[in-house]
This record gives C-alpha cells, sequence and structure tokens, in this order.
C-alpha cells in the first residue's frame, strides 16, 4: 500500500515517518515531492475553518483528489489555558508577521505567545498540543480523524534546539523538560502527533493494509 502524506513541512513528514517506522507498519509513505505533486498558491487557503477535525480533512480530500491515492494530513495545533484555547487552529499564524519582521514564523511565534504570557504564574500556564490526523480513501470514500493530545505548560523562555514550533516553550510535566530538550524517540513516544499517527497505523493494520499481507 502507498500512502499520502499531505504536509509541505519537511519537520513534520520526518517526525511522521519516524513515527509510522516505529509502529512496523509495512506500507509505503508517499509525499507531495515523491509524487511530484507542484506547490499550488491555494493550498494556503485550505485550512479556513474553526475545528482541527474540518481543516484535516479539507486537505486530505484536496491531495488526495490530485494523486488518486489513499492520503492522510493532519491539522496540528497548541491551545493554551490562559488563552482560552488559542492559538489553536491558528497556531502557525499566530504571531502577527508586521510585528516580528525578518524572524522566522517559529520564533516569532514564541516570542508573541511569551509576551502574551507575561506575567502569568506557572499554575495558570498549561497547555496541550492537539494533532488530528485524517485519513481519506478516494476509491471508496471512506473518511476516518484520529486524535492525539498531549499535556502540558508553557515556559517563561526556551530550552532546548530541538524539535520545531513551540517545543522550546513546551514543557512535559511529567519529564521535567520542554519537547525541544527530548531526544526525537521520546517526542514521539509521548507527543499528540504521535498519539494520532499510532492510532492510525493500528487502524490500518485492522483493515489489512500497512501489514505485509495487506501491501
Amino acid at each position: 500500500m502507498k500512502l499520502l502524506l499531505a504536509t509541505r513541512s519537511p519537520h513534520k513528514a520526518g517526525e511522521v515517518a519516524r513515527i509510522m517506522a516505529a509502529a512496523e507498519t509495512r506500507f509505503r509513505l508517499a509525499t507531495l515531492e515523491s509524487e511530484s505533486i507542484p506547490y499550488d498558491p491555494a493550498e494556503e487557503l485550505l485550512e479556513p475553518f474553526d475545528t482541527f477535525e474540518e481543516n484535516a480533512a479539507s486537505k486530505a480530500g484536496h491531495f488526495a483528489l490530485l494523486s488518486g491515492l489513499p492520503t492522510v494530513a493532519d491539522d496540528s495545533g497548541l491551545e493554551v489555558d490562559a488563552l482560552g484555547g488559542r492559538p489553536g487552529v491558528r497556531t502557525k499564524r499566530f504571531a502577527p508577521r508586521e510585528r516580528y519582521p525578518g524572524l522566522p514564523r517559529d520564533e516569532a511565534n514564541n516570542r508573541h505567545l511569551l509576551k502574551r504570557l507575561r506575567g502569568v504564574p506557572t499554575d495558570g500556564r498549561g497547555a496541550r498540543y492537539v494533532c488530528v490526523a485524517c485519513f481519506l480513501d478516494p476509491g471508496t470514500g471512506e473518511t476516518v480523524h484520529f486524535r492525539g493530545e498531549a499535556e502540558g505548560r508553557i515556559l517563561t523562555r526556551p530550552r532546548g534546539t530541538g524539535g520545531f514550533g513551540y517545543d522550546p516553550i513546551f514543557l512535559d510535566d511529567q519529564e521535567g523538560l520542554s519537547y525541544a530538550e527530548l531526544t526525537a524517540e521520546e517526542k514521539n513516544g509521548r507527543s499528540h502527533r504521535g498519539r494520532a499517527f499510532r492510532a492510525l497505523a493500528r487502524f490500518l493494520a485492522a483493515r489489512g493494509q500497512g501489514t505485509a499481507a495487506g501491501c
């Protein structure tokens, strides 16, 4: 079985590949690049919705139609208690670009979030990472969502050099380390994306795909 992973993020693609490999799935994970699907500016309009589920389904449907392949797309984000669950589905574009000219998007987002939480005490900095992966089979029309969540807190300053996104300021309370201080294996074993994609792997195996017999 060939499964298309619908993302332009090399960080996310690498992370998902490692998660699925650790789950001992046997299908071939294809990418937009390996399938020669060129970038289209219209892709920036695929996530207009207010839920992770709707945005993930929008992306999966778009790329399944282009490729004709069973496709998985995810929408992930950070929900911060002190901000009423924001940035949520707007996580990637949280920081106003005009306020942080020249900064990479991840750094701008982290700085903006830390500014918004300035003065908030430790016990008020609860947060969670959320990932919803949507699997869509264009041959049957079957669509299934898999949700993973990981609880933690927002630090007052970045720690660590690994990961990406908000990882340097997202603390795993149980380990006492930021996601950027965890190894890739430790992070994937605990993260929202790891939980969602392991659920997908179990679904594919039960469906008769993703195993040696189902390839």
